[in-house]
């Protein structure tokens, strides 16, 4: 994350693509290798990265109970 680059959210070695973005397609059905030819700056590890990123920040949630 680096303050004033894409809004402080957390970016893939320094490029201008997000974690979030990288989520998001695949999310929306695209494979490793629809983004990797989309994004030829990313890399196969890139795209684990962001998915390692997320599992772990969803281990951190936590649930309050009402």
């Amino acid at each position: 994350m680096e303050p004033g680059k894409r809004g402080g959210k957390p970016c893939i070695r320094g490029l201008r693509i997000t974690v979030y973005d990288v989520l998001s397609y695949l999310a929306s059905g695209m494979t490793h290798e629809q983004i990797l030819a989309d994004f030829p700056d990313l890399t196969k590890e890139d795209i684990l990265a962001c998915l390692s990123y997320a599992a772990d920040r969803e281990s951190h949630l936590k649930v309050i109970a009402k």
